[in-house]
């Protein structure tokens, strides 16, 4: 839980330092990096590292990642540009994509099914956790001492996690001499790369229809055919597509890509909604998402029990409805519903998302065995992350283009742009706007936000459509 902890606090308690981090170290116009690189990276090594632990069992790769975290986040807090920040960003990444699946695939290890629900409710409470204290605790250490601290302060919960590792878990590994598959894992970092960089950067630092996206486009198509092609050769595949065959799996699978394309949507645009189109501080924006961050833990814990009395299938169907109800309350979403509405909406997402990643983490440990229980974990938590990614771009492309087509249709100034529409989220910015731009651009807002939670509305029922067809027996 202490591992988890450290990589899932990075997200919130970061981006609450960043303003102070970019007075310091300058480069703001690669501020996103600062995210995109631990996200890359990250994405690129959970499924490696879920396969190594399954091959060489979980004790030695999940030290070897929190190694990496560590010194990560060591050089973070002595980084002296935004270059080299980001740099030791992208080594912070990829010793995350050792703790997520690996700390989730010991609890597999060590409980059986019946505790296993009970513990993974625990394990996913630590999200809600993080999001609540990361940004109380990011703004303590930018106000009180500096923004360094802010990576610091992962090194003593990680020699913690790492003393705790040590001294009590103990496994019995197979010694055996394993086929590593290199060149799987090659393939596979270069395509979900390209792909990362694409999504992360798309119509912002590269534009859609430029070189460089067609190339990026078709390194990750060429990679995906050539991971495909290698996995089925190898001896000891890097992705054994037999855990495919699962039905539990497959679903699990692909209906979190969906609710990591809603999480997203959810924590990325709920606050411009509340700040830009509702005038509501940046503290009442925070409430609207806190909730859902309540709603997740809390849901978790339940489903934990649920499981066990009316199994993985009704479980998740619960978390489904859920987030279509959700989805239903920010589709209603008007500047009149005020924020107490968009905080329900928010909370209803919390207890989908708790009910259904906690059953489908516990269905997918409960089908395979130990020798892929390392990579089948990872596999799911690989699939949020992509969901999310393609999430950003993808909501954030109709959002784009609705500002985009009103601002035309309005016939506004050559000077007011979509990126005018960040003076909305500022009291003094706003105030600096003519009347005609800023209705203009508060409707444009509106228009482009309605039609994201449109998007946000389908995917849930998408999601629960996928959820329905979940075998009703435990493995199929």
């Amino acid at each position: 839980m202490l591992a988890m902890f450290l990589a899932a606090i990075e997200a919130t308690i970061v981006s609450t330092a960043m303003p102070s981090i970019v007075a310091a170290l300058g480069g703001f116009s690669l501020y996103s990096w600062v995210f995109s690189a631990y996200l890359l990276t990250n994405a690129s090594t959970v499924l490696i590292f879920g396969k190594l632990s399954d091959l060489f069992g979980r004790k030695p790769i999940f030290l070897i990642g929190i190694s990496l975290f560590l010194t990560g986040s060591l050089l973070c807090g002595f980084a002296t540009s935004m270059t080299t920040l980001i740099l030791f960003r992208f080594l912070q990444g990829v010793g995350a994509g050792a703790l997520m699946p690996i700390a989730s695939t010991i609890v597999g290890d060590l409980y059986t099914k019946e505790e296993r629900a009970q513990i993974q409710g625990y394990l996913s409470s630590v999200w809600g956790i993080s999001a609540v204290t990361g940004p109380a605790l990011g703004g303590f250490f930018v106000d009180y001492l500096n923004w360094r601290y802010v990576f610091w302060m992962n090194l003593p919960l990680g020699l913690l996690a790492i003393i705790g590792v040590v001294w009590f878990f103990h496994e019995n590994v197979e010694k055996k001499r394993h086929s590593i598959d290199f060149a799987g894992s090659a393939i596979l970092m270069v395509g979900i790369s390209s792909l990362m960089v694409l999504l992360v950067e798309g119509g912002i630092g590269i534009p859609w229809q430029s070189p460089l996206a067609v190339v990026l486009l078709v390194i990750f198509g060429t990679c995906l055919i050539g991971f495909y092609i290698q996995e089925k050769r190898a001896l000891d595949p890097m992705m054994p597509f037999s855990i495919w065959e699962y039905r539990s799996i497959t679903i699990a699978n692909v209906t979190s890509l969906i609710t990591g394309m809603i999480l997203i949507g959810v924590s990325s645009y709920l606050p411009a909604f509340v700040q830009g189109v509702m005038g509501m501080s940046a503290t009442v924006a925070g409430f609207t998402l806190t909730t859902m961050s309540i709603g997740w833990p809390v849901s978790s814990m339940i489903a934990g029990r649920l499981l066990l009395k009316i199994g993985f299938r009704a479980t998740s169907l619960i978390g489904g409805v859920a987030l279509v109800v959700g989805g239903i309350f920010f589709f209603f979403l008007s500047p009149d519903k005020g924020p107490v509405w968009a905080a329900l909406g928010s909370f209803f997402i919390g207890i989908g998302m708790g009910m259904s990643t906690t059953s489908f983490i516990v269905s997918i440990q409960s089908t395979v065995d130990w020798k892929t229980r390392g990579i089948a974990t990872a596999s799911n938590m690989f699939m949020r992350s992509i969901g999310s990614a393609i999430g950003a771009a993808i909501l954030g492309g109709v959002l784009n283009s609705v500002i985009q087509n009103t601002i035309q249709e309005k016939q506004l100034d050559e000077s007011v742009t979509i990126d005018t529409v960040n003076q909305l989220l500022d009291s003094e910015g706003k105030a600096s706007l003519s009347t005609r731009t800023q209705v203009a651009l508060e409707e444009a807002l509106t228009l482009g936000l309605h039609q994201v939670y449109l998007g946000l509305l389908v995917l849930a029922v998408v999601s629960l459509i996928l959820i329905l067809f979940l075998p009703k027996g435990e493995k199929t």
